[in-house]
């Protein structure tokens, strides 16, 4: 089916950002459909952190509560994925898996991001809960154990004295990453960090650790770091006419502050604009992009109804 009558917004992405948005724009009485294809990129950790009244709450128990908040003000939220994407005329048509057709003055993309892991059979399988990447999301769980790094890049210089200020034992697993320079030699070397030679093979759950396979022997950690490439989801973006942003770690939605992109009535929040994003920051950039749209549509209904005032009567 089809709406005959558009929302004013329709969110795509029912995370922390696009849940915010949400409730921002139905507290000013907006009308909001939400439609989530219901996988959270943080779903296999344990819990979520650095979200000020919901330290270490699982995930989905956050989002569970943000739908709940949502349809308290009246938002319809639609459970599939999005399909498809276009302009009509000065309003956009989103098509939903399962037949229906959803019609929006605005759009607000809020579909995350993916984390491309190094191509090492077993970093998958246990992502999230051994094998993870920042510091600040997770590293208080695994302080003072024994962390190994996995280098891919010359971020691993950055990454392991992160990691040491938690533990004192880190061991980084050169794998693909370059030489590193001289001052790094010196700063591992004096914090005591071990650094092994060669590439890892294979990662296996080992004692409710790792067991890191390289060329003749392997090795124990309690938990492995790498470096993911973060992609935003483009497919929708570049549809509707947009062109995505190339950064040093992956590719991200360009947006403005407040979450306008350079696609006039297309928006974004969160991972899908701002590749470090945590739970808490999203939710931030999901409540001013509501406040922003609010206002965007605003301006544009009081424009209509001065021009309606000046036609004249007939």
């Amino acid at each position: 089916m089809s709406e005959k009558y558009p929302f004013d917004v329709a969110v795509i992405g029912g995370g922390p950002a696009g849940l915010s948005a949400a409730v921002t724009l139905g507290r000013s009485l907006r009308s909001v459909v939400v439609i989530d294809a219901g996988q959270p990129r943080n779903a296999p950790a344990a819990g979520a952190h650095n979200l000020l009244g919901h330290e270490g709450r699982p995930p989905r128990e956050i989002l569970a509560d943000g739908r709940a908040e949502a349809e308290s003000y009246g938002v319809r939220l639609v459970d599939g994925a999005v399909t498809s994407a276009r302009r009509v005329g000065h309003e956009f048509e989103v098509d939903v898996d399962g037949g229906e057709t959803v019609r929006a003055r605005r759009i607000l993309l809020a579909t995350g991001l993916v984390d491309e892991l190094p191509d090492v059979p077993g970093l998958a399988e246990h992502w999230g809960t051994t094998v993870l990447h920042c510091p600040f999301c997770h590293g208080y769980e695994i302080r003072d154990q024994h962390v190994g790094i996995l280098a891919t890049n010359e971020n691993v210089a950055h990454q392991a004295l992160l990691f040491r200020e938690l533990t004192r034992r880190v061991t980084v697993f050169l794998h693909t990453a370059p030489e590193p320079d001289d001052d790094t030699w010196d700063q591992w070397a004096a914090l005591g960090i071990e650094v092994v030679d060669g590439r890892v093979h294979d990662v296996a759950g080992q004692d409710g650790g790792l067991s890191l396979g390289l060329d003749g022997f392997r090795r124990h950690v309690d938990a492995l770091v790498v470096a993911p490439r973060f992609v935003a989801r483009p497919e929708l973006y570049t549809a509707l006419g947009g062109t995505m942003r190339e950064e040093p770690f992956g590719t991200t939605i360009p947006t403005q502050p407040g979450g306008q992109t350079e696609v006039d009535g297309v928006w974004a929040a969160g991972n899908s604009g701002n590749a470090m994003a945590m739970v808490s920051t999203a939710s931030a950039e999901g409540v001013l992009a509501g406040v922003r749209l609010h206002a965007d549509l605003m301006l544009a209904e009081a424009r209509r109804a001065v021009l309606a005032r000046r036609l004249p009567v007939r």
